[in-house]
């Protein structure tokens, strides 16, 4: 019986995943593919727990237009969210940094204090991604990209299927210069991606709205800064015999920057190179 079962729940799951692939090809996601990382499937996460109250049913939250999505997350959770931030001495509308680690599956949320420090607010579970550790070199590859990208106020999307969601920028100007191919990559709700950031619903909720305050108030761009991983001298002496590793050389400097003077570093792309302050 068992050598007949596992095979008809392999069948079943390429079948599951296939009509994903189908779905997420089609002309009307404009997001990212909808089918999940295989590698989540058996993942296991520890949910983040947030102290709000509970999104909509996907069923609902879907029929709502932008303007009532918008609405609903003023009424429900920023309330709690500014008390949230007045307890670590923070507020709503402060300016932002996004750090992501794909290793560790990681988001981190740094927000700026009065005194110009930068602090940590959260740091959030990547619920899923695709792909391996190196950068995204052309579409359909179903990596997530690494590198130095920037959200803007056109770049967020309270319309996304994926319950709200985020353009961070790819491809950039370094991206361009290598002829690295792609779009859509996103910052998103749900838990099912490939090559983008699926945070789930609850806590893209909680991103969106101290995003979209920073940029309300007069932050032009959101730094978002995604690494391979925690970038030490000893992880990337580590990963020296990976062909990556030339290019993640070049990413050290502002890991470092921010690890070492907790300033968000200026990063300018020279001639197809990045340069870092």
């Amino acid at each position: 019986m068992a050598k007949v079962i596992l095979p008809i729940c392999l069948i079943s799951l390429l079948v599951w995943a296939g009509t994903w692939f189908m779905r997420g090809s089609s002309a009307g996601c404009a997001d990212c593919f909808g089918l999940p990382a295989l590698s989540t499937l058996t993942a296991s996460m520890t949910p983040l727990s947030l102290p709000y109250p509970v999104p909509p049913e996907p069923s609902t939250w879907k029929t709502l237009p932008a303007a009532d999505r918008l609405t609903d997350l003023e009424q429900r959770v920023q309330p709690t969210l500014k008390q949230e931030l007045q307890k670590v001495g923070l507020k709503l509308g402060a300016p932002a940094y996004l750090r992501a680690f794909k290793e560790s599956r990681e988001l981190e949320l740094w927000l700026q204090a009065a005194d110009q420090s930068w602090q940590l607010f959260r740091s959030y579970p990547i619920a899923a991604a695709s792909g391996q550790l190196g950068p995204k070199l052309k579409e359909g590859d179903r990596q997530v990209p690494e590198g130095f990208y920037a959200i803007t106020p056109k770049q967020l999307n309270p319309a996304s299927s994926y319950h709200l969601a985020m353009n961070i920028g790819y491809p950039n100007a370094y991206d361009l210069h290598h002829g690295c191919t792609g779009s859509f990559i996103m910052i998103h709700g749900s838990n099912v991606s490939i090559g983008c950031l699926a945070m789930t619903d609850p806590c893209i909720e909680e991103i969106y709205l101290i995003i979209q305050a920073a940029l309300s108030e007069g932050q032009s761009t959101v730094p978002t800064h995604v690494f391979p991983f925690r970038m030490s001298p000893e992880r990337l002496q580590a990963a020296t015999k990976d062909p990556h590793h030339p290019f993640w050389k070049t990413l050290q400097p502002a890991y470092h920057i921010f690890e070492d003077k907790r300033q968000v570093p200026k990063v300018k792309i020279v001639a197809g190179e990045y340069q870092v302050r």
